[in-house]
């Protein structure tokens, strides 16, 4: 490997694993959400979304989504150009006041947080 934690895998594909500092990461929760509460979460969720869209410094992508098997369970992914972006946004004032209305939603929540090692692009157009 030349450069610090780059190197190709055995398939040959390329690895672009650096630091934690600057590596991607992605952030995942796995949260209940009762039946009754699911038009408010869905609506602080949209909230949270916009606004960290609109200039949170790092953050790249986020998704929502439900179970097809058990519609009390959700996912929140999110993508962040480094896990340090990430980490400083969630110590942030901002963050706990603006995320409030969707964690009271919840009855059950964890959070899991990983540095991407490998991706497959897109396929290009034909």
């Amino acid at each position: 490997m030349s450069e610090e934690g780059t190197g190709t895998t055995p398939g040959g594909s390329r690895v672009g694993a650096r630091r934690a500092g600057g590596q991607r990461a992605r952030v995942v929760f796995l949260v209940r959400v009762p039946h009754e509460r699911t038009e408010a979460f869905l609506a602080a969720y949209e909230a949270v979304r916009h606004l960290v869209a609109g200039g949170v410094p790092g953050h790249l992508v986020d998704q929502v989504c439900r179970s097809s098997a058990d519609p009390e369970q959700w996912l929140i992914t999110s993508e962040w150009a480094s896990l340090a972006d990430f980490e400083a946004w969630e110590r942030s004032p901002e963050h706990r006041d603006l995320v409030r209305p969707m964690r009271e939603c919840f009855t059950d929540a964890r959070s899991l947080r990983f540095l991407i090692h490998a991706q497959t692009p897109a396929a290009a157009p034909a």
